[in-house]
């Protein structure tokens, strides 16, 4: 699966602008999931398709020398890809309630829980979208400081 075509037709998505350096976030992302030709470009592909469904005022970011990060009144989710999985961390998981109980991973930490993706690993797309929605919210009502550099959702 090809990331760098599928996600060119949503124009709210925003991005942090190009730097002097080179391409946007947005465009970044798009390389890093082609760079995936395994099943975790597939999946972070996925992530991402999910994510831009649920939340169409989005920021995609790239932090950390190879994060995508996604923001909507701060940052609520990044995904990375090991080598043996794709990890989804939501920012302010410890206060998230998880009803499907989707997060396995970062479970004992005070603020951060992730969710580990494993080749062949099914994902609960009702259950993921009601966790993304209940994370934009809770940026929405608390003072969640915004990341350097993103623009804030209008």
């Amino acid at each position: 699966m090809s990331g760098s075509a599928l996600f060119r037709e949503k124009p709210s998505r925003k991005s942090a602008a190009k730097t002097a350096d080179g391409p946007s976030a947005s465009e970044r992302i798009d390389a890093k999931i082609a760079s995936l030709t395994d099943w975790r470009g597939e999946r972070l592909a996925e992530l991402r398709k999910l994510i831009l469904e649920v939340d169409p005022e989005v920021t995609e970011d790239w932090k950390w020398m190879g994060t995508p990060v996604w923001s909507n009144h701060g940052m609520y989710v990044l995904a990375n890809a090991h080598k043996d999985k794709v990890k989804l961390t939501f920012f302010h998981g410890a206060r998230l309630e998880d009803p499907q109980q989707l997060f396995n991973a970062g479970l004992d930490g005070g603020k951060w829980r992730a969710i580990d993706l494993f080749a062949g690993d099914r994902i609960d797309k009702r259950a993921l979208k009601a966790l993304l929605r209940e994370a934009i919210a809770y940026n929405k009502a608390h003072a969640v400081p915004r990341s350097k550099g993103s623009r804030p959702a209008p």
